[in-house]
């Protein structure tokens, strides 16, 4: 069989011809991975919990792809015939939590009228989705209380910390949807449901310690994490000398008797986290030794610099 046309695992047949009116053979189905939410706060400021990651992979077992969320018959495009979520130890959301997506198996038929739908797919031009469910809680992350009993917007920040929802208890799963810009941005089809095609099963071939060979696919997934590790890291330095530059103004205002050479070395050996820390209560406390409020719109300023640093 032409290995563009075998792209089933073993098992997967069968538990698609569960959904099928007859016994469909292997070289008339096109199967394909996708990525449908993850617990990573979205453009909507709203987040999946771990425990709704879990319900929703029950709940997606056997539902519908359309496009751009639009019920229509005509508008079907596959169908979910396994569900599962995955955790990573070492990669992190926005807001410090493993993280966890929910990566579904689809299927639709190899027919003409599919074709054009196929190749959009194998070439990456169709790949973002958004999911449609129901909640039955909204939970905000500033006072915990119910979105329906909170006063706090979703994207301000309040003492420093951004609000956003968390969405609890789903129960129901109604359609997935392909769409140019979807609310979780790393929602989407991926190249394969094997483990050793993810961006860190690549990263721990790299640093395994052993002679290996990648792909030029790998080699492209390596670039791309260099360059944005790197726009990250100039960010990060920004952010550092930002910090450091506030923390000598407002210790000059509140602790005139440090020496200087005495706080960098206390500095240096801080973190972002830690600075960002000390800033602050540099900053309260040269709040109530001077009269104007302006001095510290820095501090303010700071705080929300690194929420932004930090891609939320």
């Amino acid at each position: 069989m032409n290995e563009t046309v075998k792209n089933l695992k073993d098992g997967e047949l069968e538990l698609i011809n569960k959904y099928t009116r007859r016994p469909l053979k292997e070289e008339e189905i096109y199967a394909f991975s996708v990525v449908l939410c993850d617990n990573e706060i979205d453009r909507d400021f709203e987040r999946f919990s771990s425990e709704a990651l879990d319900k929703m992979a029950e709940l997606f077992v056997g539902v519908t792809g359309v496009m751009d969320h639009d019920p229509k018959s005509e508008n079907q495009t596959a169908r979910i015939f396994s569900c599962r979520t995955e955790i990573s130890n070492d990669k992190f959301t926005s807001d410090g939590k493993p993280y966890k997506c929910l990566t579904a198996r689809a299927y639709m038929p190899r027919t003409q009228a599919n074709s054009n739908f196929i190749t959009e797919l194998d070439s990456g031009i169709k790949k973002e989705v958004s999911v449609g469910c129901s909640v039955k809680k909204r939970i905000c992350s500033i006072c915990g209380n119910e979105s329906v009993n909170c006063e706090h917007i979703r994207g301000r920040y309040y003492d420093g910390k951004m609000c956003y929802m968390t969405l609890t208890q789903p129960t129901d799963a109604y359609e997935w949807s392909f769409v140019a810009v979807p609310a979780q941005r790393s929602a989407g089809v991926i190249k394969s449901y094997k483990k050793g095609d993810t961006k860190l099963d690549i990263e721990q071939k790299l640093f395994s310690g052993t002679n290996q060979s990648f792909s030029a696919d790998e080699l492209n997934v390596l670039a791309d994490r260099f360059r944005s590790l790197k726009e990250k890291a100039a960010d990060g330095e920004a952010y550092r000398r930002r910090l450091e530059a506030d923390i000598n103004k407002f210790a000059a205002i509140a602790l005139p008797e440090l020496r200087h050479d005495t706080l960098e070395v206390i500095i240096h050996k801080m973190n972002a986290f830690q600075l960002e820390e000390l800033c602050n209560a540099l900053a309260k406390r040269a709040e109530g030794t001077v009269p104007s409020k302006p001095q510290l719109s820095s501090a303010v300023r700071t705080n929300n610099d690194y929420n932004a640093f930090k891609g939320i």
